[in-house]
């Protein structure tokens, strides 16, 4: 099966990690295309403005989103940052909307926030993921 994996970049190396699993289960596995450049320099996820002009320079949104398209199935990596069980950032929401646009199946590695906590989380319940509770090993993608 083809599957995306998003997440914050703060995540990177989580998510390579997450892919050689998946792979190892005959998957057929996507990450960001620019997920190395996070691990080879995770001080980049803070530089706003280098960030933002590698993300126009090199299309990055762009070929996230269509890899996202080419998928069956994404799942979102979503791992304690800012102090915040089950993160999501701003590009896992825009993603994670396009994901529920395009009739994807969404999974979550991990429970979300109560909406009552941040904002977001209203529009993260909204889209129906299915929560995996980070049992990556038992799941079965349907």
């Amino acid at each position: 099966m083809k599957i995306m994996i998003c997440g914050s970049m703060s995540f990177a190396k989580e998510m390579i990690e997450l892919q050689k699993k998946l792979e190892d289960f005959g998957h057929e596995v996507s990450i960001p295309c620019d997920t190395d450049l996070h691990v080879e320099k995770p001080e980049f996820i803070d530089d706003l403005d280098k960030d933002r002009e590698h993300l126009i320079a090199n299309n990055v949104m762009k070929k996230c989103f269509k890899l996202l398209a080419n998928s069956k199935t994404v799942i979102f990596l979503n791992l304690p940052k800012n102090k915040i069980e089950g993160y999501i950032g701003t590009s896992s929401l825009m993603e994670m909307g396009l994901a529920y646009y395009l009739g994807k199946k969404i999974y979550l590695m991990y429970p979300f926030p109560d909406p009552k906590n941040h904002r977001w989380a209203h529009e993260v319940a909204s889209f129906m993921p299915i929560i995996l509770d980070g049992k990556i090993e038992t799941f079965k993608i349907n």
